[in-house]
């Protein structure tokens, strides 16, 4: 059966289930019972729609339900280790992944999963072990996406750039991988160098808010507190403006950090509570 073949037919299966609330509940029954008879979508077709376009948290109730009929399943492992690390469920992703280490059933893609487990629970070191257990020849986004972190946690920045742009040229959609960037950039405190990233993530993705937040918190730490060019919504100029002017007074510039939440208050469409507690603290702290 081809990718495509099987996407059909899971369209086709999850319309049959879409229709119940308002059919015939007999014809319902017979409708699903039928199913395996029709051949509407095989179990190899449904784990892939599970994995790859099912809500994380369900995924991953469908592969524990799975596991529990057959735990002896590795596609079922893979495929509940695999939906815990989208739900960024990452400590049960970790012991899910560990499950499998230890009876030999990683694959080199569980490897970069479960290296991006690691990652989010914060164990680098496991993480480094189970990337450089990849063969070098598997050269895909994720794993220099992943390289490219440690390397910032170890601040070897030369291995961080050449990383970061060897994922930036493997993917089409890079606005992600060069927000990640610009943040590498400002953790080295190269502002300018991390601007330049974050406008090309939003040149590339401009509904990208956390590259449009990061740009307006790097020019703040250079004490550039104007907004910068780029499209924004009423709502977002409003968040920026507030962000900006928290920055502002952690530089000391305590006069235009009140002044720029004065504009955030204005700004946003509606009534915008974080920003006036910020004020009344702010005003309260300075009458005392």
């Amino acid at each position: 059966m081809t990718i495509r073949g099987t996407h059909l037919k899971a369209v086709a299966i999850l319309a049959v289930f879409g229709l119940s609330a308002c059919s015939d509940p007999e014809a319902d029954r017979e409708a699903i019972e039928s199913l395996d008879g029709l051949n509407v979508i095989d179990e190899s077709g449904l784990n892939d729609v599970m994995l790859n376009f099912a809500d994380p948290n369900a995924a991953a109730n469908y592969f524990r339900n799975a596991l529990n009929n057959d735990p002896s399943r590795t596609d079922f492992k893979r495929g509940y280790a695999r939906s815990l690390v989208r739900a960024r469920r990452s400590a049960e992703a970790v012991l899910a992944y560990d499950q499998m280490n230890d009876s030999g059933e990683l694959n080199n893609a569980d490897r970069l999963s479960y290296a991006e487990a690691l990652l989010q629970n914060g164990d680098w070191d496991k993480a480094e072990a189970q990337l450089n257990a990849i063969p070098p020849t598997i050269e895909t986004y994720d794993r220099y996406r992943l390289e490219a972190m440690i390397s910032d946690y170890r601040k070897q920045w030369k291995r961080s750039d050449s990383f970061y742009e060897t994922a930036r040229n493997l993917t089409t959609r890079p606005a992600p991988i060069l927000n990640n960037w610009g943040i590498s950039k400002m953790q080295r405190k190269d502002f300018k160098g991390a601007e330049k990233k974050f406008l090309q993530a939003v040149s590339f993705d401009p509904k990208l808010f956390s590259a449009k937040n990061n740009l307006a918190i790097s020019r703040a730490n250079r004490r550039v507190y104007d907004l910068p060019g780029i499209p924004m919504t009423s709502v977002e100029r409003a968040e920026l403006l507030h962000n900006i002017a928290l920055q502002a007074i952690r530089n000391g510039d305590v006069a235009r950090g009140k002044g720029l939440l004065e504009e955030a208050i204005d700004t946003h469409p509606q009534h915008f509570a974080e920003a006036t507690r910020k004020l009344a603290a702010l005003d309260a702290n300075v009458q005392r």
